[in-house]
This record gives structure tokens, C-alpha cells and sequence, in this order.
């Protein structure tokens, strides 16, 4: 089944389908989780934030990545800022909530690095501040410990759902 997205008042998009289940990760893909946008958070990370750097980096058609970044300041992910004015040109910063993203690029970059690189070879290492490659991890705010599949439980508090799926109406 097909899904297509609507207006919604709290995101400004929503995925519609059969009643599916209420998730946070599809509120933010539905933002965020197409191709260009993805790659104008990398860019703006690396601080090419000027439009001509973005077409060339990316390899976007101009239209597109102009909707995108569109997009992205209207949602607060990005925030344009002038750098000449005459002419007039602008160039994108990411906000307190694009700089949030980061770490999920850095750590879809380590999934690719390790599961698409047969060779081995990387397009780019990330350094951290003690000198090293960053290997990006997640790890639990409370106690510290990285985080696992098999440590974590689930537990849906939208009414009607289950981690199965909706209950019986």
C-alpha cells in the first residue's frame, strides 16, 4: 500500500495510510528522510552552506535542492543567513535542531562504512577532538552503557497500540 503525505498542523507533514502507527521516527522522515535533505544536513555540517557549494556537493537539480532547503528552514532545521549583499546571497546554517541530526548522520555513515564498503576503503573519516576516528555509538543518558538490541523493551503509549499493532477494536 502506497503512502503519500498530508498536511499535519503540529509538523506540517504526516504519513497517511490505514491507520498506521503513531511513530516519531515517521514524523521526522517525512521531514527529513529524503535523499537531499539528508545530504544538505551533511553539507551544512561541514560548513558548505552556500547554495552553488550544496548543487556541486550533492549533485541535486537546482529546483529540488531549492524546495528542500525550502523545506528545511521552514521547519527550523536550517536558517538562512545572508553572507553578500549585492548581490544579494544567502547561505544555510544549521539550527540547535539541525545540529541534532548530526549525530544520526554520523552514525548512518558508520552503518554504510561498515555494511556498504566491501573494500574497506572510506569517502571520509570523521576525526574527534582526542585525535581518533570517531566510531559513533549510542549509549544510554542514564547509565552510560551502550546500547543493544537485546537490552531495550519497548513500550507504546499511543491508546489503541500495541507493539504488535492495534488492538482489537
Amino acid at each position: 500500500m502506497g503512502w503519500k503525505i498530508q498536511p499535519s498542523p503540529r509538523l506540517g507533514f504526516m504519513a497517511a495510510s490505514k491507520d498506521p502507527r503513531p511513530c516519531s521516527i515517521a514524523d521526522t522522515l517525512a521531514l527529513v528522510g529524503e535523499k537531499y535533505s539528508l545530504l544538505v544536513l551533511r553539507e551544512v555540517c561541514l560548513g558548505n552552506g552556500r547554495f552553488d557549494q550544496l548543487v556541486r556537493n550533492i549533485g541535486a537539480p537546482r529546483d529540488i535542492l531549492a524546495t528542500r532547503l525550502r523545506r528545511l528552514v521552514d521547519a527550523g532545521i536550517l536558517v538562512k543567513q545572508p553572507y553578500s549583499e549585492r548581490p544579494q546571497r544567502f547561505e544555510y546554517r544549521p539550527t540547535r535542531a539541525g545540529l541534532e541530526l548530526e549525530p544520526v548522520l554520523m552514525t548512518l555513515m558508520a552503518w554504510g562504512d561498515r555494511h556498504l564498503r566491501t573494500d574497506g576503503d572510506r569517502p571520509m573519516v570523521l576525526e574527534h577532538s582526542c585525535g581518533q576516528a570517531l566510531a559513533p555509538v549510542v549509549t544510554c543518558r542514564a547509565c552510560g552503557d551502550e546500547v543493544r538490541h537485546e537490552d531495550l523493551t519497548a513500550h507504546p503509549r499511543t491508546p489503541g497500540w500495541t507493539v504488535t499493532g492495534p488492538t482489537a477494536a
